[in-house]
């Protein structure tokens, strides 16, 4: 694979990965209370301050994955991105060792009919490709510097 055909495949995974929260974060946005219940079943954080993050979240979660797909602040749509979805795959799997059975909320209630173990799949999948993004980005912007050095160096 070159270098170009490389950079294609990070565009569609970034694509995908920021759709995807823009869609999550859009059906979060058309019921917060519904959302606020969801985020209140993981028994971890006050009804006050679930209802709070369930006005909030969401619009953080477009905003990033708007970033990441227009490529406009797209390092630090990409590092919150992996935050959030590190800290719910930590809360699902305390949730589900308290022996908690409950709705993720990732997608509203569009994804309430799948198990635990496929809701983990899929998020572990989407935090590979963040990952992969971070990282991808990361040498890219390093391997542009360093071409952009040594074009400035051979010109002296």
């Amino acid at each position: 694979m070159g270098f170009s055909s490389r950079n294609v495949l990070y565009r569609i995974i970034g694509l995908i990965v920021g759709c995807v929260f823009i869609y999550a974060g859009a059906i979060k946005v058309l019921d917060p209370i519904g959302f606020a219940r969801d985020i209140d079943n993981y028994h971890m954080l006050p009804w006050a301050l679930s209802v709070r993050l369930a006005f909030y979240l969401p619009w953080l979660e477009i905003i990033c994955g708007l970033a990441v797909v227009c490529g406009l602040c797209y390092r630090g749509g990409l590092l919150i991105l992996n935050a959030l979805i590190s800290i719910f795959i930590i809360a699902s799997i305390v949730a589900k060792a308290r022996g908690l059975d409950i709705s993720c909320g990732c997608f509203g209630h569009a994804s309430k009919y799948l198990s635990f173990a496929w809701h983990l799949v899929l998020d572990l999948a989407l935090l590979a490709a963040a990952v992969l993004l971070w990282f991808s980005n990361h040498t890219t912007a390093k391997q542009a510097n360093a071409m952009t050095s040594e074009e400035g160096q051979m010109l002296q």
